[in-house]
């Protein structure tokens, strides 16, 4: 079979970038390659439909249809997850969807609560298009819970999640449409979700 070279690829990515609907086009075949074989908690589901949920989640429930968002919500647990490269994405799918992606990335070789500090502090200094995946994110890993073999133990780490990502996007709220309607439709998840998790699900007082 005869390779692709870089240069033939930059050229795919930029003609396919410039056709509506390509980037994210793009982005789904590519990252339902990566993924292949990967599975959710439950052991069954194919990794690649969370990815494809919280594509759908931004565009459909947050009601934000930029292309390069949604590319990076196909394409956010990647360099996580999978051999995939900052430098993969940079010439695959530009600088950025691969920024996104890249922010999106937590940095495994550190413990796990300064990782986490450090995941929320690059998420606060990002693109706001970064928080709205974020809650994107959460939101559908709120959702999936009912398929997750650990049940009600998980919930409120999930809970909590979607907690941080709602305190990182509020500052998006004045200007972006789709901030807002992302942060409403999380708090009336949350709604539904915390009394299941009892007193670990409720929010901290000081």
């Amino acid at each position: 079979m005869k390779r692709v070279g870089k240069a033939s690829r930059r050229v795919t990515a930029q003609v396919s970038g410039n056709e509506p609907g390509g980037l994210w086009r793009d982005a789904s075949a590519f990252a339902a390659r990566k993924h292949a074989g990967q599975l959710r908690r439950d052991g069954r589901t194919p990794y690649f439909s969370h990815v494809v949920r919280v594509a759908m989640t931004v565009s459909e429930t947050f009601g934000c249809h930029d292309e390069e968002t949604l590319a990076a919500a196909l394409l956010h647990d990647l360099i996580e997850d999978t051999t995939t490269d900052y430098d993969d994405l940079l010439e695959r799918f530009g600088k950025g969807v691969a920024d996104m992606v890249a922010v999106l990335t937590k940095n495994m070789s550190m413990p796990e609560a300064a990782r986490e500090k450090d995941y929320d502090a690059r998420i606060a200094r990002a693109d706001w298009r970064v928080r709205l995946i974020k809650l994107a994110d959460a939101y559908d890993n709120l959702l999936d819970s009912v398929h997750d073999p650990r049940g009600e133990r998980e919930l409120p780490k999930r809970i909590d999640a979607c907690r941080r990502a709602i305190a990182l996007a509020k500052r998006d709220c004045t200007k972006q449409r789709a901030s807002r309607d992302a942060v409403a439709r999380m708090n009336k998840l949350l709604a539904g979700y915390e009394p299941r998790a009892g007193e670990r699900g409720r929010p901290v007082t000081k």
